[in-house]
């Protein structure tokens, strides 16, 4: 694909599901990842475009708070993922655990990364926003990779 905006996301995608990874450089302020993850969260929060994310995805945001046993910084993170205005969080039911199961299956891909795809496409996301390369789209998903986005001009 090329370089795009969020605005130019907003505008193919009225769905959009977003990787784990993402809201981690978001919150960690994680330069120069943080800065377009922000722009595509204001959009969602705005109301410019749906956001969604698997409920595995908050397991894996969380993780590095537990590990480090900082149950403050667990609490407030996890209050500030769900309170995103616009965020769906998917959780895993048996339908998104078959359709995880033929993605794995089928593209050899690790059980986490079909989860965050099948739980996309279950929502009826059309795109997924990852800063992973393995992560490959398909005809029901685009996927787009985080350094595709580019600032909004000026």
């Amino acid at each position: 694909m090329g370089r795009l905006t969020t605005e130019d996301l907003v505008q193919r995608h009225h769905k959009i599901g977003l990787d784990s990874n993402l809201l981690i450089y978001l919150i960690d302020d994680a330069q120069p990842w943080a800065t377009p993850v922000g722009e595509l969260v204001a959009a969602i929060e705005g109301g410019h475009i749906e956001g969604v994310m698997s409920a595995l995805g908050v397991t894996e945001i969380l993780s590095g708070p537990s590990r480090d046993m900082d149950l403050g910084r667990l609490e407030r993170t996890s209050e500030e993922i769900r309170s995103i205005p616009g965020l769906d969080i998917v959780p895993l039911g048996t339908e998104i655990a078959i359709d995880a199961a033929v993605i794995r299956g089928i593209r050899g891909m690790p059980l986490a990364d079909a989860i965050h795809l099948a739980s996309a496409r279950a929502a009826g996301a059309t795109a997924f926003v990852t800063n992973d390369r393995r992560i490959r789209g398909s005809s029901k998903l685009e996927v787009i990779y985080l350094d595709e986005l580019v600032p909004a001009p000026e």
